[in-house]
């Protein structure tokens, strides 16, 4: 295997000067084996998909090869874990292999994770069991296919060793994608230990590679802060409108970048109701899915809180008028929030506008849903398909779901809302086919698709569901049952975390 073939590294983290990390190798395994690889990811990260499927890629993801130009590391950082203080966490299972600049020009960080022991791993083996890592790949595939900005998947292996929890389970290696780690945690690491000169330096760091427009605004620190307020409450927008639950919203799970990260025990609601919890962990009910967004706020209001001492860079710079920067900051994330959330919304209508009494339309749709106990994705795909009644749709989703005599009022409703928007029926539908979804990644099919790997080392459910959900708008007659809600003794209540 030719030297050229391997993927070429720039790793700008590394070289940060600080103590932002440490040096650390990943776990060699036994026999690693291909579980599946990327292509369409690989070939956008300059990497060869024949080389990361050679036996040198698969040791490569597997942690028993460092290719050339990797610099392998475990970063810290600290965060607040369903609203508790932990001031020190870090990858304590995972090492950062290294950055690739993809086609697109962008930066991506290439993680392995399920990788070994590292100074954070608090006692833990680092390794992760199969099931996990299953999960990780469809759940991240699934939400980079639904236009929802996350860390991908470039590739999955098996370990050829036992992982111990509750009991002996295969292990597996995930390679996951970002395009950076960096957390709100890793903020309040620094934060926490009164390090301003680190915060200045991670800040620089980020406005460089996340936040160039921020360089040139006379406050860049509180430039950065206000777009990284923007990118969560776009997130977040998008995960409400798809009833994904992330489940561990802790401050270590926020990127600064602004994706999706850790598909723990997360799940995508199936029956409406806003006080949804998945997470086997979340006694409380914190993370439910209706608590999302003020979760979020709760969030930044942490990094705001960390970038305190370095937020105000004018001359006369006190603790107090830093303080009053980053609450006039804080407090537009609710509107930001808003304004996003109906502009997918209004996709999801069938609207050209949210019109402030589109706001009660779509109240009384939720509370219509939740009363009658309606599966948020199949009520709004079946939405879109009255959207243009003339148009012949010879695959409807009908026979999963129709809308009960008790929706007629609003049906009504919103038939009457839609003669007053100025858009063709045929457009009207072609919007509102792309905002909604016909496929998820259900907790029944990803439960199948985890045990078929872990009791018998069978992927083909795994790879037929990665698949289908690359697509999640097309419906297929012939795929019915992934779009079919989980009958209820398919029923999976509970998602637990890998760790």
């Amino acid at each position: 295997m030719s030297e050229s073939r391997s993927p070429v590294f720039d790793n700008s983290f590394a070289r940060l000067s600080g103590p932002f990390y440490s040096e650390q190798a990943p776990s060699s395994v036994p026999n690693p084996g291909l579980i599946r690889i990327n292509t369409a990811l690989a070939e956008q990260l300059n990497i060869n998909s024949d080389w990361l499927a050679s036996a040198e890629g698969i040791a490569s993801m597997a942690g028993n090869h460092v290719p050339a130009g990797a610099q392998s590391l475990a970063a810290v950082y600290a965060g607040h874990q369903f609203g508790g203080w932990n001031p020190q966490l870090g990858d304590g299972r995972a090492v950062l292999l290294g950055e690739l600049i993809g086609k697109d020009g962008i930066r991506y960080d290439w993680q392995l994770k399920g990788s070994g022991r590292t100074p954070y791993s608090r006692g833990g083996d680092g390794k992760s069991p199969l099931g996990p890592v299953i999960r990780e790949y469809i759940l991240c595939e699934a939400m980079a296919a639904l236009g929802v900005p996350t860390t991908r998947a470039l590739g999955a292996v098996t370990t050829g060793e036992m992982v111990f929890r509750e009991q002996g389970l295969p292990g597996a290696v995930f390679s996951r994608v970002a395009q950076s780690h960096i957390r709100v945690g890793t903020m309040q690491f620094f934060a926490a230990r009164r390090d301003n000169e680190a915060l200045q330096t991670l800040s620089d760091y980020l406005i460089k590679r996340h936040f160039p427009e921020a360089a040139d605004a006379d406050n860049p620190i509180l430039a950065m802060f206000k777009e990284i307020l923007s990118r969560q409450a776009c997130l977040l927008a998008q995960w409400q409108s798809i009833g994904f639950i992330h489940g561990v919203m802790n401050t270590d799970n926020m990127l600064l970048c602004g994706e999706t990260i850790d598909y723990g025990p997360c799940a995508f609601m199936e029956t409406y109701d806003p006080s949804t919890v998945f997470s086997s962990i979340d006694h409380q009910g914190r993370y439910a899915y209706g608590n999302q967004p003020s979760i979020a706020h709760w969030n930044l209001m942490q990094l705001a809180q960390a970038l305190l001492p370095i937020l105000d860079n004018s001359p006369t710079a006190t603790e107090d008028s830093a303080v009053a920067i980053a609450q006039e900051a804080i407090n537009s994330f609710p509107e930001r929030y808003l304004n996003a959330y109906q502009n997918i919304i209004k996709d999801k209508l069938g609207l050209s506008q949210f019109k402030e009494a589109d706001d009660a339309l779509f109240q009384a749709l939720l509370s219509n849903m939740e009363a009658q106990k309606a599966d948020f994705t199949l009520c709004f795909r079946r939405l879109a398909e009255l959207a243009n009644e003339s148009a012949c749709i010879n695959t409807s989703i009908r026979e999963l779901f129709d809308f009960n005599e008790a929706f007629t009022p609003w049906l009504q409703q919103w038939r009457q809302r839609l003669i007053e928007d100025q858009q063709s029926p045929a457009h009207r539908q072609a919007q509102m086919f792309k905002a909604n979804p016909v496929f998820i990644p259900r907790n029944h099919l990803v439960q199948e698709a985890i045990s078929a790997a872990q009791s018998e080392g069978d992927f083909s459910y795994f790879n037929q569901l990665v698949d289908i959900l690359a697509e999640p708008s097309q419906f297929d007659p012939s795929k019915l049952r992934y779009a079919m809600p989980a009958k209820p003794e398919q029923r999976v209540t509970q998602t637990f975390c890998g760790t």
